[in-house]
């Protein structure tokens, strides 16, 4: 009943933040274009639609996502193993980000446009290992209580330098795949994993220890994708790649197009479920969080 209750408030509260989007969307389409769209039905349907998904993500962010990862750090926190709480943080971030659909969208992109030069796998893989290895990274300065900014300055001017370095056609590259690292799962996760961690070692301070990690994050991909780059572009010979367009007169219905973008979005989280599965009950030998699977799933859609 107190599940009904907040996902009421959760719905109200989404509906008010499209209200500013509507009104916009409104007001150009009545007083500059003034005329009204043929399909008013469908997409005030659309809207509802919409708000209802928000106010679901939201409550799969509030019933999984965050007690997840706050719990998750909690228990390794107490574990007291320094090695194992950098290699969680690893398997958190690479499992978040290398199922991305972003990221596989601009890899296979990248591919195409780059004549085979650039590999969609290994791209993908690259930027996966990055952000884990950026996980640990923060996990670590947060046990030591080293300084964020210091991390931030040296990384972005770690950035800077090999932006200078990289060929022109990798740096949009790898600053968009930086970008696409913040996914509606990793943000949320890694933020719950900051701050729970924070929370968990004394003498740490939730606000100042436990945040940035998705700042880091962000970071680090620019950095790796192009020393991948310059290696590509200056010793790897392209490989031609033939894009092929099919076309087919087979339609699909919306309920079938609807039930594929499920499957989609499961196989997405599916590499993080697993990673969760994996240290709660073979690492940490707890099975407490076996509930949280669900709305984890429900959060993603």
């Amino acid at each position: 009943m107190n599940i009904l209750k907040e996902f009421y408030h959760t719905l109200i509260h989404s509906f008010k933040n499209l209200i500013p989007i509507i009104a916009v969307v409104v007001f150009f389409q009545l007083a500059i274009l003034k005329s009204i769209p043929d399909d008013v039905v469908s997409m005030s349907i659309g809207i509802v639609i919409v708000a209802v998904g928000v106010a679901l993500f939201l409550q799969g962010l509030e019933l999984s996502i965050f007690p997840l990862g706050k719990s998750l750090a909690n228990q390794f926190a107490r574990k007291g193993s320094l090695w194992l709480l950098i290699s969680f943080g690893f398997a958190i971030g690479f499992s978040a980000v290398i199922a991305e659909p972003a990221l596989i969208a601009i890899a296979e992109q990248a591919e195409v446009i780059s004549d085979g030069k650039v590999n969609a796998l290994s791209l993908r893989l690259l930027v996966a290992i990055s952000v884990g290895f950026v996980i640990s990274l923060g996990v670590f300065r947060t046990i030591m209580g080293y300084p964020l900014h210091w991390f931030m300055i040296i990384g972005y001017i770690s950035v800077v330098l090999v932006t200078y370095f990289s060929p022109l056609e990798i740096v949009g590259l790898a600053y968009d795949s930086g970008g696409v690292t913040t996914n509606i799962v990793t943000v949320p996760l890694i933020a719950a994993i900051g701050i729970g961690l924070a929370s968990s070692i004394k003498g740490r301070n939730p606000i100042i220890d436990g945040f940035g990690l998705v700042a880091l994050a962000v970071m680090v991909p620019m950095i790796t994708v192009q020393l991948y780059g310059i290696y590509v572009y200056s010793f790897k010979e392209a490989t031609v790649i033939v894009n092929t367009v099919t076309t087919s007169t087979e339609s699909h219905s919306a309920w079938l197009t609807m039930f594929i973008d499920l499957l989609t979005m499961m196989r997405d989280v599916m590499p993080i479920i697993l990673t969760v599965l994996f240290f709660q009950y073979l690492v940490l030998k707890r099975g407490c969080l076996t509930l949280c699977m669900y709305p984890l799933v429900f959060s993603s859609l």
